[in-house]
């Protein structure tokens, strides 16, 4: 199973090369794709505070045209859940004390209770956490 951090999955919505080879790639490999409810959680965030910015009507049409856009382009996903063996698994990392962010480390919990490769741009943080196996499919 192949799970996309946010930042691969930001770029497989947008009109650019490398969301081009991203999507052809996924496409032909025989694993599944999945999103984990925290990517979700991360880009509804981010939507919702452009909506909160912005007072400007065309500026809000934008932020809200792109947040449903994000809503609908959750149904075409597998979401792996926040669980139990995920805070398990993100228990045990924090007595290790990595240096990684809290967002991070629940992704890497749920990809982690998946035995999932991650595929992120953000190597450096995740290639800390023990057991987790990272690509970069991006660049």
């Amino acid at each position: 199973m192949l799970v996309l951090d946010t930042n691969h999955f930001s770029e497989f919505r947008r009109a650019t090369e490398a969301a081009r080879r991203l999507r052809q790639r996924l496409a032909v490999t025989e694993d599944a794709a999945a999103l984990t409810v925290i990517t979700a959680e991360e880009v509804a965030r981010g939507w919702l505070n452009e909506i909160r910015r912005h007072r400007e009507e065309h500026r809000l049409l934008e932020a809200y045209r792109h947040f449903q856009e994000s809503i609908e382009d959750f149904a075409d996903w597998l979401m792996l859940p926040w669980s139990e063996e995920s805070a398990a698994i993100l228990r045990s990392m924090r007595k290790e004390r990595l240096r990684v962010g809290t967002q991070d480390l629940r992704i890497a919990s749920i990809a982690l209770a998946h035995d999932a490769t991650l595929l992120t741009r953000n190597l450096a943080d995740f290639r800390q956490v023990p057991g987790l196996r990272v690509e970069n499919w991006l660049d």
